[in-house]
């Protein structure tokens, strides 16, 4: 599994599709509040985030995300 650092650079190319160009992302990023996610975008970045890093992502694990920095902690507690 990647480092912190990389795979932080991942998630953010990631999540680019899904938020406007004008906002800007840094770890402490809310996926749901402040990046306006809907519960189906978050599915379809969980989505694209197994297939981009060749993991599965445990769906009881979702409450403890609200921040690019959960998801990336929560990442590299999966490997």
């Amino acid at each position: 599994m990647p480092e912190y650092n990389e795979l932080i650079t991942r998630i953010y190319a990631v999540l680019q599709p899904f938020v406007k160009p004008e906002v800007s992302l840094t770890e402490d990023s809310e996926l749901v509040t402040e990046l306006g996610l809907t519960s189906l975008q978050v599915m379809t970045l969980i989505e694209h985030i197994e297939d981009d890093f060749d993991i599965s992502v445990p769906l009881n694990i979702l409450p403890d995300i609200r921040t690019l920095r959960d998801l990336a902690n929560q990442l590299t507690k999966l490997t």
